[in-house]
C-alpha cells in the first residue's frame, strides 16, 4: 500500500475531508477564524476601557490604586508558566509521549485552578468593602471627582467585566483541558493525531495573551 492510500485510509480521517493533511488545515483554519473573533470581542472591551479613561482619567487613576498588584502579578506569572507546560502537552503529543502529555496538561489545569482561586480572593475583597459596579458601589474612602458621580462605578464595571470575561473563558478552558486529558489518558493522541491538542493550546495562549495585556492596563498603568 503506498503512503498515500495509507494516508486516505487512516483511523484519523474523516470522510468528508481527502487526506489527512487537509484534515489538519481545515481545523487549524476554522481555530484561528475562531481566535480572530475572540480578539475582536476583547478589542471592543479594550476600546470601552480606553474611552472612559480618556473622560476620567483622574478618578480612574484613584480607582486603579485598590487593586491588588501582588496578586494580578502572582496570576501573570501562574499564567505564563501555564503556557509553558500547555506548549510541552503539545510537544508531548507530537512526540508520542503519552505520559509527558498527561503530566503537563495536568499541570496547566492546576495552573488555571490556581488563576481561579487567586481571583476568587480578590473579588471577594472588593464585594466586601463595597468596590462594585454601577448601583451595588458603597466603598467610602474613594470619592467621586465632583460632577462625576458614577466614574468609580464605571471603572470598577469595566474591570469586573473585562477580568471576569476573562476568567470565564479560564473556566472553559479547564473544561476542555480536562477533555483533552481524559482522552489522553485513553491514548487518543499520537505524532498522526495531535490536531486537538494543538488547538487548546491555541487557545490556551490566547488566553495567556489577553491576560498579559489586561494586568498592565489595569493594574499598573497610571
Amino acid at each position: 500500500m503506498s503512503s498515500q492510500s495509507a494516508e486516505e485510509h487512516s483511523p484519523y480521517l474523516a470522510h468528508h475531508f481527502h487526506t489527512k493533511d487537509q484534515q489538519d488545515a481545515a481545523i487549524k483554519f476554522g481555530m484561528w477564524l475562531f481566535l480572530v473573533q475572540e480578539l475582536l470581542f476583547f478589542g471592543g472591551l479594550f476600546m470601552a476601557y480606553i474611552a472612559m479613561r480618556y473622560l476620567y482619567p483622574d478618578t480612574f487613576h484613584d480607582a486603579y490604586l485598590y487593586l491588588s498588584i501582588p496578586m494580578g502579578a502572582t496570576n501573570t506569572v501562574v499564567l505564563l508558566f501555564s503556557s509553558l507546560t500547555m506548549a510541552l502537552a503539545v510537544r508531548s503529543a507530537q512526540v508520542n509521549d503519552t505520559t509527558g502529555l498527561v503530566r503537563y496538561t495536568a499541570i496547566t489545569i492546576a495552573c488555571a485552578c490556581i488563576f481561579l482561586v487567586v481571583k476568587y480572593f480578590e473579588y471577594s475583597h472588593k464585594i466586601h468593602v463595597g468596590l462594585l459596579p454601577g448601583d451595588f458601589y458603597f466603598f467610602k474612602e474613594l470619592t467621586p471627582v465632583e460632577a462625576v458621580h458614577d466614574a468609580p462605578q464605571l471603572f470598577f464595571s469595566i474591570y469586573f467585566v473585562m477580568t471576569g470575561t476573562h476568567g470565564l473563558h479560564v473556566l472553559i478552558g479547564i473544561g476542555v483541558l480536562l477533555w483533552i486529558l481524559i482522552r489522553a489518558k485513553r491514548g487518543d493522541f499520537n505524532s498522526d493525531n495531535y490536531a486537538p491538542v494543538e488547538n487548546v493550546g491555541l487557545y490556551w495562549h490566547l488566553v495567556d495573551l489577553i491576560w498579559i495585556f489586561l494586568f498592565p492596563l489595569l493594574y499598573l498603568v497610571k
